[in-house]
């Protein structure tokens, strides 16, 4: 049996507030000591309305899951909406008060380098979000110093690629730019979120190039009502799992009325240049 280089419990859209379903909660918590993974990654909108009191509980909730290595990053929920003059002038506030993470941010396990940056936009992309040049340099610094050989996943909030029909939004402005330097980054897999639905695409869906493209992951929302197509009324999280040749996600699923979560048909992408795969069907509304 081939070992995971890399295993990654990937949730997102916690949206702590009121759409927040504690069951769902409580239930990816048991999860989360079940799988065993070597990293925990939470693609933003840890919060609903960005209160303090919201982060203050999301990060009390997150210190409940395993000790091992934990990413976060923002999405839009986690800045100001209505609060215009909070958001305009302090739209980080109540994120640096409560939760002791950089808004870009940079870790390290099991031989891996896992960047997270910071999507959400407060004054000129509020919904879309934006990743600036000065990020993505950031993130090219970082990884040529990441450990030859090692794993490369990159976290952002905002879907490069979304699903056709406009159901699920718009993707990050400048997705091709940006996907076409990630690709130049050597990155192997791309994780986040904000569309409510599971997601699996490769950068090959967006640009040409040689061999598999990068995987692009989204989960879908892990403990709030707001779940979109055909997750309404459900919430999902990922487990994916690092191989030397390939990415396999497996989804897992938390009905209404359901008391954990339960996993499905694990997908396989192969990971940046090795012979392409069969593209995943059957998620994000396809």
């Amino acid at each position: 049996m081939r070992t995971s280089t890399l295993k990654i419990l990937h949730g997102s859209d916690l949206q702590v507030g009121k759409p927040f379903r504690p069951r769902a909660a409580e239930a990816f918590r048991r999860l989360a000591f079940e799988v065993e993974p070597h990293l925990i990654v939470v693609s933003g909108d840890l919060t609903q309305r960005a209160k303090q009191r919201e982060f203050r509980a999301a990060w009390e909730f997150l210190q409940r899951l395993p000790t091992v290595p934990l990413v976060v990053t923002l999405g839009n929920h986690d800045v100001p909406l209505y609060r215009v003059w909070e958001r305009v002038l302090l739209p980080y506030w109540h994120w640096s008060r409560e939760i002791p993470r950089d808004r870009d941010s940079v870790a390290r396990v099991a031989g891996a380098m896992i960047i997270g940056l910071n999507s959400a936009s407060p004054l000129r992309a509020v919904v879309n979000g934006r990743i600036t040049t000065r990020q993505l340099a950031f993130a090219r610094k970082n990884f040529e110093e990441a450990a030859p050989g090692g794993v490369r996943v990159l976290v952002i909030h905002h879907p490069l690629i979304v699903p056709p029909g406009g159901e699920f939004g718009a993707p990050l402005p400048g997705a091709r730019r940006i996907l076409q330097q990630i690709e130049d980054m050597e990155v192997d897999v791309v994780l986040g979120g904000h569309m409510h639905v599971t997601h699996l695409a490769t950068s090959r869906d967006l640009i040409e190039g040689e061999g598999a493209g990068v995987p692009l992951i989204t989960a879908g929302t892990t403990t709030s009502r707001r779940g979109r197509g055909h997750e309404t009324r459900r919430n999902s999280t990922n487990v994916i799992e690092v191989l030397d040749d390939y990415v396999n996600v497996t989804p897992y699923y938390f009905e209404s009325r359901g008391t954990a979560f339960e996993p499905s048909e694990t997908i396989s992408l192969a990971r940046p240049g090795m012979p392409a795969l069969e593209p995943p069907m059957g998620l994000g509304g396809t």
